[in-house]
Order: C-alpha cells, then sequence, then structure tokens
C-alpha cells in the first residue's frame, strides 16, 4: 500500500533545509531583536521570515492543508488543532540561543492528521543534524537510524529540562524545587540546551535518558514527538497520563520507568493549554 502522506514528508524536508540556510546566513548578520511578551520573550525578523518561507511553500503545494505557526499565533492567528491534515510549525526552537549564537537552534515541523502525528522533523541547523521521523518507519539522524539509549535507571541518567525566568513567584519556587528533587535522586546531571526539539531528539539518540518541561507549546513538541516516539522513547503527560500535544508539558524519556519516576517526583503548576484563551 502507497504511503500517502511521504510526498507531504519529502517537500517538508527541502522547505526545511532552505530554511536552514536562511537561518545560517542570518547568523553572519547583525540579529534585530524583539520582545514578545517580556524581555526573556524574544524574537526576530528571522522568525517571521523562516515561518513565512515554510507556510507559504507548503500551501502552495497542498493549499487546503491547515497551520499552527508559532509567529502565526503571536500575530492573532488560532491554535486549534483539527482532524484536517495540519503542519505544526516553529519556525526557530531556540530563538534565545540563536540571538546569541548559541549552538542549538532547530526548525521543527510535526504533521498530524486526525490529531495523530504522522512525522516530524527537527533540523538542528547550526549542527546541520537533521533528524526525522514517519509513523511506524522508525527515526533517523542524517538518514542513519536512531535508538533511545534503553537506560531504565534513572540514577544513570543525564536529564535534560529548561529553566528561565518566571514572573509568578510561586511557579519560580516549584521551577527551582523541581530540579531540585531530580537531582537529589540523584541523577548524573541535569542538562538545559535551550531547544525543546533538540532536547526531545538528544533522548531519541541516546544522548540523554529524559526530559521534562512545563510551558512549551505544540509547535515545540510536535516534530520532536514523532522523533522521539519512532526511537522507541516514551513520551507522557507530566502528570503520568497520556502525552496530549496541546497540554504545553511533556516528559520524554529512554524508558517508561524513568518517565514514572520523573512524573512522581515533580510537581505540576499550571500553564494553560494551547487550544485554549487563558
Amino acid at each position: 500500500m502507497s504511503d500517502p502522506w511521504k510526498e507531504c514528508m519529502d517537500h517538508c524536508l527541502e522547505v526545511t533545509k532552505k530554511a536552514g540556510e536562511m537561518i545560517r546566513e542570518a547568523l553572519q548578520k547583525d540579529i534585530a531583536v524583539m520582545q514578545k511578551s517580556s524581555p526573556v520573550d524574544l524574537v526576530t525578523e528571522t522568525d517571521q521570515k523562516v515561518e513565512q518561507l515554510i507556510i507559504s511553500s507548503i500551501k502552495e503545494k497542498y493549499p487546503t492543508h491547515s497551520f499552527i505557526g508559532e509567529e502565526s499565533v503571536a500575530a492573532g492567528a488560532p491554535s486549534v488543532l483539527t482532524d484536517d491534515p495540519t503542519w505544526i510549525i516553529d519556525p526557530i526552537d531556540g530563538t534565545t540561543n540563536f540571538v546569541h549564537r548559541f549552538p542549538f537552534v532547530s526548525i521543527s515541523i510535526g504533521f498530524t492528521v486526525k490529531k495523530e502525528i504522522e512525522f516530524g522533523i527537527v533540523y538542528s541547523c547550526i549542527e546541520d543534524k537533521m533528524y526525522t521521523a514517519r509513523k511506524g518507519k522508525g527515526a533517523f539522524c542524517n538518514g542513519v537510524p536512531i535508538k533511545v539509549s534503553g537506560q531504565e535507571d534513572i540514577s544513570q541518567s543525564l536529564v535534560l529540562t529548561e529553566m528561565g525566568f518566571k514572573k509568578d513567584p510561586e511557579i519560580f519556587k516549584t521551577m527551582l524545587a523541581n530540579i531540585k528533587a531530580i537531582l537529589t535522586i540523584p541523577v548524573h546531571g541535569i542538562r538545559s540546551p535551550g531547544s525543546a526539539a533538540v532536547n526531545m531528539c538528544l533522548v531519541a539518540c541516546g544522548s540523554a535518558d529524559a526530559y521534562y518541561h512545563m510551558g512549551i507549546h505544540c509547535w515545540d513538541m510536535a516534530g520532536g514527538a514523532a522523533v522521539v516516539t519512532e526511537a522507541g522513547g516514551v513520551i507522557m503527560d507530566i502528570s503520568g497520563g497520556a502525552f496530549d500535544l496541546m497540554s504545553r508539558r511533556l516528559i520524554v524519556a529512554s524508558s517508561r520507568a524513568i518517565a514514572e519516576r520523573i512524573a512522581k517526583e515533580i510537581t505540576e503548576f499550571n500553564v494553560g493549554r494551547d487550544d485554549k484563551d487563558d
């Protein structure tokens, strides 16, 4: 039986490569930075140009498809996942890294049909690593198959998360307490590369054993979720329940044992949902 979405994925790969070139070129020039909602929520002209390039190229070929893009949503477009074929796009995942030229900057694209992720692409463009995954067909980095580490012992694990300033002092306190809770299990260490999509791919290829995060968005998660799942990883909600793409939170891990232990150790805080106005 033919694969109905292979052509979509092939087209997406070509567009992603072009977008990666645009980002690498922009890194050679002065970067004009604007703020979104706070001094730590940054956006650049390149974010907007890259998203425009990706969406216009895909829309031309697939005019009936839907889109959820970080910059489009910031400009007022809805963030609602329907049964339609939908492209979920983060043009620059790791904008703060991009601004500082810290080398983990990625383009993340997930493609869903009937709310299920059919394929994902994450291009870590400074490293020139193209992570790809198609449902039921495995995960790859630059065409080479990748697998999670398979680690089951959290005390032997390297864990990823992201930390940053939170306006709400209680949320800030909980975020720091969660980091302490994980470190004192103890684990081998915690790292914060600065790009959610790259973090998921680092778990997918076995360089890290887990990643947890509250407060990210569907466009941060969709591409990496496909990659980590196809690499044999586990993805779940922070509560230990089923992963929900619109929930703004997740745990990914090399094994269920590690994911469940992290769910048990950390305290949740409210981050809202992508498909609801808070």
